[in-house]
């Protein structure tokens, strides 16, 4: 299975990690890699001592790594501190990109940018970046309010020929199948890996993810106002709903005006792995993950699947007869 992703980042399998913030790290993106994919270690909102402490954790696997555009723009330095591991990619999303371009560029270091509305797409594709992350609501995390499967061949259709890769409720080869269907190049799957062996999330995060369900998650602000950051308003978070968002999400003011007092408690219990106050990062796929397992073995299933799948969908179509 060739796409035009293979061949711009030179991988076997056109799967990509997301950079999931104190999720993917520098053993969970270096094990995507190895097994074929390409495996992006998630900078988060920037700490350049964990950066550096992960990328030596993905030794000598060839790894790429994201970062939350705005929050870049406040280190700008952690961007030296990136392309100096010369990685396979960089990936930015929720911000301006085009202040980055140039020193991206200097660096010989191909770039991808996630977007969530088609004007985004525009101005990614009139940079000319590298390839599109087109990136529907039904993923875990931040993001906007496009739907996967009409918004990927929306911005398919502008993209004048970059890559675009689908990403949002894709985290099994019916998924990836799919992607490919709508005429996309790859995925970018996060929730799929992130009850993976090799993922950063704690081990109560890990198993209320397997338990948790697409009918269970919800998009808001509650966990940026609880984490004291100021997500611009086009994006929000998808989580596990719990005790936490139950009691908060419609009272985004209450919350605020009990701040200091919910912010201890969620601290705590992020810290004792309490889930029913601390945020599981999961989107709609939730459903399609089923057990805690290594990464290789997620991305294999993946792509026999996804192989079975289009198999079975070109036995469905009559070959054409020649008069």
């Amino acid at each position: 299975m060739r796409t035009s992703l293979c061949e711009l980042f030179e991988i076997e399998h056109p799967v990509l990690l997301a950079p999931m913030a104190g999720v993917s790290g520098g053993a969970l993106a270096a094990a995507v890699s190895r097994a074929g994919g390409l495996g992006l270690i998630g900078g988060g909102y920037g700490d350049a001592a964990w950066l550096e402490q992960e990328f030596d954790a993905a030794g000598d696997a060839r790894v790429g790594v994201g970062f939350i555009t705005w929050s870049l723009a406040r280190q700008p330095h952690l961007l030296d501190l990136a392309l100096a591991r010369k990685p396979a990619a960089l990936m930015l999303s929720f911000g301006d990109f085009r202040p980055f371009l140039p020193q991206i560029r200097q660096a010989q270091v191909k770039l991808i940018v996630q977007v969530q509305t088609l004007d985004q797409a525009r101005e990614a594709v009139e940079a000319g970046v590298d390839a599109i992350v087109a990136q529907g609501t039904e993923a875990g995390g931040h993001g906007g309010a496009r739907a996967t499967m009409p918004f990927v061949p929306a911005v398919i259709d502008i993209a004048q020929g970059t890559p675009v890769i689908a990403a949002g409720g894709i985290a099994d080869g019916r998924g990836l199948a799919a992607a490919l269907a709508l005429g996309a190049a790859g995925v970018l799957c996060g929730t799929g890996f992130f009850a993976s062996d090799e993922s950063l999330a704690s081990g109560a995060a890990k198993e209320a993810a397997l338990g948790g369900s697409g009918d269970n998650t919800e998009r808001s602000s509650v966990y940026d106002v609880a984490r004291g950051l100021d997500w611009p308003a086009t994006w929000n978070i998808r989580t596990l709903r719990n005790g936490f968002t139950h009691r908060w999400s419609a009272d985004i003011s209450g919350l605020k005006q009990n701040l200091a007092a919910e912010q201890a408690r969620f601290n705590a219990a992020t810290a004792a792995g309490d889930t029913d106050i601390a945020p599981v990062i999961v989107g709609e796929a939730a459903d399609l993950v089923h057990r805690r397992e290594p990464a290789h073995v997620i991305l294999q299933r993946m792509m026999s699947q996804a192989e079975e799948r289009l198999r079975h969908l070109s036995q469905m179509v009559d070959p054409i007869k020649k008069e």
